[in-house]
C-alpha cells in the first residue's frame, strides 16, 4: 500500500473545501418530505379536532379513509381538497 504524506496546506485546503460545502448545506432550503398517507393521531392534530369529531366526519363521508389491518389511513391531498371545498370567504 503506497504511503502518502499529508502536508498542512493539504489540511487547509480540505478545510476551506469542507467549509464551504457545509455553508451551501446550510444556505440551501430543505423542503420536509409530505407524507401521502397520514395516521388518526396525525390528522387530528392537523385539524384540531377531537377523536370523536374525527369519527364522526369519518361517519358522515366528509373524510374519505382507508382500513388496513384496524389502522385508519387518510389521503392527505384528500383532506387538502375538503378543507378548501368547505372554504367560506366572506370578504364581499
Amino acid at each position: 500500500m503506497p504511503t502518502s504524506i499529508i502536508t498542512s496546506d493539504d489540511l487547509r485546503e480540505f478545510k476551506m473545501e469542507l467549509l464551504e460545502d457545509l455553508k451551501e448545506l446550510i444556505q440551501t432550503p430543505v423542503q420536509p418530505k409530505k407524507k401521502k398517507y397520514l395516521k388518526s393521531a396525525e390528522v387530528m392534530e392537523l385539524l384540531q379536532v377531537s377523536p370523536g369529531t374525527l369519527q364522526n366526519l369519518r361517519i358522515n363521508g366528509t373524510l374519505p379513509y382507508s382500513k388496513i389491518g384496524g389502522i385508519i389511513f387518510y389521503d392527505a391531498d384528500e383532506i387538502t381538497k375538503v378543507i378548501l371545498e368547505n372554504r367560506i370567504d366572506n370578504s364581499q
